[in-house]
């Protein structure tokens, strides 16, 4: 029999495998994918020979802060973070282009009249990223360190008017709101609002920090593949093209560890699970989706501001008020008229990712759950707003609309490549509102995205589940 059980092979899953093993327990991870990876996977699409893509994350804002990955020590993996100088970048209509540089100060001498109030906002997170992080990847429940709760405070404030209608009291231009909003746009969720609030706020401190928003050389799966490999080093199996549907589909363990949705794990063990708490999972929502749309292209986007360029990430969607109306838009179940975007060219930081002059650029959009729609065209059109001349440059392209996304992922129902609405309840009560998030029955433990802190390539579902199995299961604390 084994020690464990982990159903699931993304970053959650493999941080969960790893922490169990590093405790000296035997542990197996079962993938329904031939690869392994999740959300974190790098892969050729067919689209060009030799061109690989990165299926889902792209940019790795929380990966150097994350307490899971500072502990797993990713550069003694091999893996290599690459920080563009341009953390995030945002063209807008008839005025420059928003920048938020890597450099604090480059970014508020560019807001020009904003800047002193951009440092005020960002600044002191900013400084102490690693606080902020220890907060903001917690399970939510957990009282901080005292030496966290002034960087607590000041994230909590940041987030509450960044959150609301007071988001605009300190600003007078439309760059710095914009790059808020455009950083709120890697939630699916309204605007204003204290996750979409919280969120601008975390993540954009980190771009003025540390490691920035790196992209890692060679795509997001090479994260996964340093975890895979070191769970292997300590005597753990990952079995790929294994589907679990049914309890007969899983070996005898004392634990399982699910890095799925709940209803999967209803499906799954649901027998084990009590009356109460299946019906309170079955309340757990999803959120709206993305359409994911993969390029190749034979050249670098030919953005008006070249600054844009020097970014590994880029935001499209306009003033933060059309960003707000495009995001009500998709709420309300309709395809806005402009989508936003987020696009990442990793070869701006990573030449090796070009082949045969080719590079891939990668791209999604906001959309209603389970919509149909290929929407590349109008991205296509986005983007030449402020690239004019990109569709000449387009060699290729596929699109998972988001009704498929679940092809790839069994999490991203619709679409909702967040495991579960981003609303501030199910922030804090994911999966559901109680004291213990990870564990829904003996030996039954959910370690996803669906649990606190959330989404995110940051393995701290998994870490904090896999803790929870190793005290309440194993008697190691």
């Amino acid at each position: 029999m084994q020690d464990a059980v982990v159903v699931g092979s993304g970053p959650n899953g493999l941080a969960a495998a790893l922490t169990l093993a590093r405790a000296g327990l035997q542990v197996t991870v079962l993938e329904a994918e031939e690869t392994i990876g999740g959300g974190a996977r790098t892969l050729e699409l067919g689209l060009a020979d030799g061109l690989r893509h990165d299926l889902c994350s792209a940019v790795h804002p929380m990966s150097w802060v994350s307490p899971f990955f500072s502990e797993f020590d990713l550069a003694a993996a091999g893996v290599e973070l690459l920080t563009p100088d341009v953390s995030y970048a945002q063209p807008l209509d008839n005025r420059p282009a928003a920048i938020a540089y890597r450099s604090l100060d480059a970014t508020v001498e560019r807001l020009g009249r904003d800047g002193p109030a951009w440092r005020s906002l960002l600044g002191p997170i900013a400084r102490h990223p690693y606080a902020a992080a220890q907060i903001a990847l917690d399970d939510h429940r957990s009282v901080p360190p005292v030496r966290n709760l002034p960087t607590g405070l000041r994230l909590l404030l940041a987030t509450v008017e960044q959150g609301t209608r007071a988001w605009g009291i300190r600003f007078h231009d439309q760059q710095a709101p914009a790059l808020l909003a455009g950083v709120a746009m890697h939630t699916v969720s309204p605007l204003p609002g204290l996750v979409s609030g919280g969120t601008s706020v975390f993540l954009g401190a980190l771009g003025h920090a540390g490691c920035g928003w790196p992209i890692i050389r060679g795509g997001s799966g090479s994260i996964t593949a340093a975890l895979a490999d070191e769970l292997r080093s300590r005597g753990g199996e990952i079995i790929t093209g294994h589907r679990v549907t049914t309890g007969a589909h899983l070996p005898p363990a004392r634990a399982y560890l699910f890095d799925t949705t709940p209803r999967a794990v209803i499906d799954v063990v649901g027998d084990r699970i009590s009356p109460a708490l299946r019906r309170a999972l079955g309340r757990f929502r999803h959120g709206d989706g993305v359409a994911k749309i993969d390029f190749v292209l034979s050249g670098p986007v030919p953005w008006t501001d070249p600054e844009v360029g020097r970014s590994g990430t880029v935001h499209l969607g306009g003033t933060r008020d059309q960003i707000a109306r495009a995001e009500s838009e998709v709420r309300a179940g309709r395809h806005p008229e402009r989508p936003v975007c987020l696009i990442s060219d990793p070869a701006v930081v990573d030449p090796g990712r070009v082949r045969g002059g080719l590079r891939p650029l990668w791209s999604y959009t906001h959309v209603p759950a389970g919509s149909t729609l290929d929407p590349t065209a109008q991205v296509i059109a986005e983007i030449e707003r402020h690239a004019p001349g990109f569709a000449d440059v387009v060699v290729a392209s596929r699109c998972i609309p988001a009704a498929r996304m679940i092809e790839h992922n069994q999490n991203y129902v619709g679409g909702d490549f967040t495991a579960g609405a981003m609303t501030p309840w199910q922030m804090i009560a994911r999966p559901a509102p109680r004291w213990n998030p990870y564990r829904l029955g003996q030996g039954i433990y959910l370690c996803s995205s669906s649990t606190p802190p959330g989404p995110g390539v940051h393995g701290m579902c998994g870490r904090l589940a896999a803790r929870r199995v190793l005290r309440e299961m194993f008697g190691q604390r």
